[in-house]
């Protein structure tokens, strides 16, 4: 669906940005793959692994989703938008609290202002698990930038835009995850740990991205995509990379929590599962609750269900997680 497409990525000079205009420029013949960011060095970076003299669909724009009016011109003619920019680093939105609301919230309206304005035809936006009862500042940033989304398609109306979310869990290796973390402290004989009991969700790059790609083919506009992913111990990802050190614990941190959630057991009404995802239902007059989702196969969570990395069914072996920091120090061999 995308040959031929002029596709947009905000966000792309991050880890998911670069990932998925690699995987989009292996897979698919764009006829425009739009990098849009606010960091001219990233930029150029980048443009030394992807040259436009190379890939000839590629193109550089900087701006910043803060600033509509430089949406609207990077949204011309624009067939697919995702969105992937954010202040996402927990301590720095805590401290920088409406920075971060200028960038993840108002920056999200700006997304659907300068889309529906340009008559793009879908937007995809990227979510996080901490938008489910959050507890900190970016996860509360990201609850109401979903929300904007999804009511983005009300805004849309009978124009033909579409929105629709993408929400998943800690990615493997990711800049400032526990794996870096844990590799930077095995020389020291020493790993701090929050707290022994902690479980998060699992994903890594290459998931999300096909995750978020697959997902343009399924979306009618509304709709929270959430995988299906398994489940890691913290105290299983020390044993993976240091079995032989000790653990100092040292207390959740602000904003924190022990357990991470995806699927609030609020939300379990309007949900319903599918083989190797969830969706969660717009709760909006113009949604057909009996629509598609059920004919193609999908039931209606219960009551009471709720999607937790603590009571999750699948779960990484200390071996899943050693294979897991191999690939990782493939790729950054500076952690050996």
């Amino acid at each position: 669906m995308f040959n031929g497409k002029n596709i947009l990525i905000t966000g792309g000079t991050g880890s998911f940005g670069k990932k998925i205009v690699k995987t989009i420029l292996e897979h698919c013949k764009p006829n425009k793959l739009i990098v849009f960011s606010r960091d001219e060095l990233k930029q150029f970076e980048m443009s030394q692994v992807f040259p436009d003299t190379k890939y000839d669909c590629i193109r550089y724009f900087i701006g910043d989703v803060r600033e509509e009016s430089r949406l609207e011109d990077a949204f011309r003619n624009v067939d697919y938008v995702i969105h992937a920019a954010a202040l996402k680093q927990v301590p720095a939105c805590e401290y920088n609290p409406f920075e971060a609301v200028k960038t993840n919230v108002l920056g999200a309206q700006n997304i659907i202002r300068a889309a529906i304005k340009q008559k793009v035809k879908k937007v995809i936006a990227l979510s996080t698990d901490k938008a489910a009862n959050p507890v900190n500042l970016y996860g509360a940033t990201k609850l109401c930038s979903d929300k904007l989304f999804v009511a983005g398609n009300s805004m849309s109306g009978d124009l033909s835009t579409k929105f629709s979310v993408v929400r998943y869990g800690n990615v493997v290796g990711s800049r400032g995850s526990v794996i870096p973390f844990f590799l930077k402290k095995k020389k020291d004989g020493l790993l701090p740990v929050t707290d022994t009991r902690m479980t998060r969700f699992s994903i890594t790059l290459q998931e999300g991205v096909n995750f978020v790609l697959d997902n343009f083919k399924k979306m009618h506009g509304g709709e929270v995509f959430v995988p299906k992913i398994p489940s890691y111990r913290i105290l299983d990802v020390a044993k993976a990379i240091a079995p032989d050190a000790k653990i100092k614990e040292t207390g959740i941190r602000p904003g924190e929590k022990l357990h991470e959630l995806m699927i609030p057991e609020d939300d379990a009404r309007h949900t319903i599962e599918f083989k190797t995802y969830f969706v969660i239902q717009p709760d909006f007059v113009w949604w057909d609750k009996k629509s598609h989702l059920l004919k193609d196969g999908g039931k209606v969570c219960p009551d009471g269900f709720s999607y937790k990395s603590d009571t999750n069914s699948e779960w990484l072996s200390v071996d899943d997680i050693k294979g897991f920091v191999e690939d990782f120090l493939k790729e950054h061999p500076e952690y050996k």
